[in-house]
């Protein structure tokens, strides 16, 4: 049997494929850019369509000779549009699919009350309502809060929990809900495939648990071993402060915490567990919340996290690769290029590449890529606190902070694509190669203007470049030069070398520098 499973970048898709595989399914991944899955470990086992939901010809190739079709496209962001965006994705790929003669399609909306639904979990349920009304039977899961190593509830619900031991929350803390781990999402949703039947309805789907969003801190807080955490209900937070409450105290920026918010203002607690006499419970029962934080909690400190919330493309965030066309030499792209000859093998230099950002830090002035990040944070951006999937390896789609992995040459070239909130597009290259049978550092930051404003922005921050990018390069050398890889956190001053930040930069012999 063949599977289509769009979102294969995301958090739930990423996890879906192999499981879908691992259950002997032929798997059709269903993305916009094919380049994003090529460095994940199961790529090779699967076939690769390239469309857009909303592009009926192209979705209709990729759904030709499939039995049941997964839709885990969500729109996280804001924008007047985004809700009309999705009816019309999904319009079309229930088009697509009926005339296709696929078997079933799968959707995994949210568990919501009927009334008074915020935005986006009013979307959730326009789009589930198009597939059952599709012609093509249809099983629509509607789940709560999902817990798992690098789910964007998860990841809210611990930075909460471990940056603030005196809080002050909304009211949406009271809300009862029902989390559910994503290992048992991850089981209905491959049951579903093997089902018979022409089954055409909703599904409410939860953990065992019924609590509210105060009891889930107050769990996590026994589970990680932390001290009693003092909550302080107050009435005045609404829903987006909250939200740019969430975006400073923790990785989940504002636009991505501010549905997560809202669908915690209603109730979430399933009305009916009918899926059982579908997929029947599994003997020990369904996962509840204490376990599922230890399960998360362990894939995080054996650094086995698969896919995170970031795994998905950050909406507004540019998806430009780096333009190789010599009609953008010259003006159109101003470039800072460094290198630096290294006492070290090229494996050396490549692992502190490798391991850059996250913990690690980005080997310069800490003070000044955290003010950077918390300026992002402010208009709307992604910001620092985005961390790594993996502390020591990066793939292609990998968040990094502020950065998207576009490129990876593995042991030779690693090159960011910039998410944060710019007048242009933004690349750092980092690199690795031999001249004269010496290591070489290599490094590039690659900005594309737009407008006066792009300029502007350029030639403002060119002093700093120096200061910058300069200790960037010395420190990422010595870094290899010691052999230094350990995910370990920067100090708060010096960067990773640990080199005065007030010592003036100072040229060195085996510094190159073009701009």
């Amino acid at each position: 049997m063949r599977c289509l499973v769009t979102g294969a970048t995301g958090y739930i898709g990423g996890r879906l494929v192999p499981e879908l595989l691992d259950a002997g399914y032929d798997v059709r991944c269903m993305v916009r850019s094919a380049g994003r899955l090529r460095d994940q470990p199961w790529a090779s086992r699967v076939e690769i369509a390239e469309a857009d939901a909303a592009d009926a010809v192209r979705t209709g190739k990729a759904l030709d000779g499939v039995e049941v079709a997964y839709y885990l496209i969500h729109t996280m962001g804001g924008g007047a549009d985004f809700a009309a965006a999705d009816r019309h994705a999904a319009a079309t790929f229930a088009a697509a699919a009926r005339e296709a003669g696929v078997r079933r399609v799968v959707y995994l909306g949210g568990l919501a009350p009927d009334e008074e639904l915020s935005p986006h979990m009013r979307s959730r349920a326009e789009v589930g309502e198009i597939f059952l009304r599709s012609g093509v039977p249809a099983v629509v899961l509607r789940a709560a809060v999902i817990i798992g190593s690098g789910s964007a509830s998860f990841e809210m619900l611990r930075y909460l929990t471990e940056r603030l031991p005196v809080m002050t929350t909304p009211r949406w803390v009271r809300t009862r809900t029902q989390p559910i781990a994503i290992r048992d999402v991850l089981r209905y949703l491959v049951s579903w495939a093997a089902i018979e039947g022409e089954v055409n309805r909703s599904f409410d789907i939860g953990g065992p648990d019924v609590l509210t969003y105060a009891d889930m801190m107050r769990v996590y807080t026994e589970v990680a071993g932390l001290p009693r955490r003092v909550i302080i209900p107050v009435p005045m937070l609404s829903p987006g402060l909250s939200s740019h409450w969430v975006g400073l105290v923790t990785p989940v920026p504002a636009g991505i915490a501010r549905p997560l918010v809202e669908s915690l203002r209603n109730e979430a607690v399933c009305r009916e567990h009918d899926i059982a006499g579908y997929v029947p419970d599994p003997p020990g029962g369904l996962i509840g919340l204490r376990e599922a934080v230890a399960l998360a909690l362990r894939r995080i400190r054996e650094a086995k996290v698969v896919t995170r919330w970031s795994s998905a493309s950050t909406p507004g965030a540019p998806s430009d690769p780096l333009p190789t066309d010599p009609d953008w030499a010259g003006g159109s792209l101003y470039v800072d290029r460094r290198a630096r000859r290294v006492d070290a093998s090229p494996q050396a230099l490549w692992a502190v590449i490798e391991s850059i950002g996250g913990e690690r830090g980005w080997y310069s002035l800490p003070v000044a890529w955290r003010a950077r990040g918390l300026l992002d944070r402010l208009v709307g951006g992604v910001g620092l606190r985005r961390g790594r999937r993996d502390p020591r390896r990066l793939r292609v789609g990998d968040a990094v902070d502020f950065w998207r992995v576009e490129e990876v040459e593995p042991g030779r070239l690693l090159r960011l694509r910039a998410e944060m909130r710019l007048p242009g597009l933004a690349w750092l290259e980092l690199s690795v190669h031999r001249h004269r049978g010496r290591t070489v550092y290599g490094q590039r930051a690659i900005f594309h203007p737009r407008g006066l404003a792009g300029h502007l922005y350029w030639w403002s921050i060119s002093p700093f470049h120096t200061l910058i990018f300069g200790r960037m390069t010395r420190n990422v050398a010595a870094a290899a030069e010691r052999g230094d890889t350990s995910p370990t956190p920067a100090p708060a001053t010096g960067g990773i070398s640990g080199a005065d930040p007030s010592t003036p930069p100072r040229r060195d012999p085996r510094d190159t520098v073009a701009t």
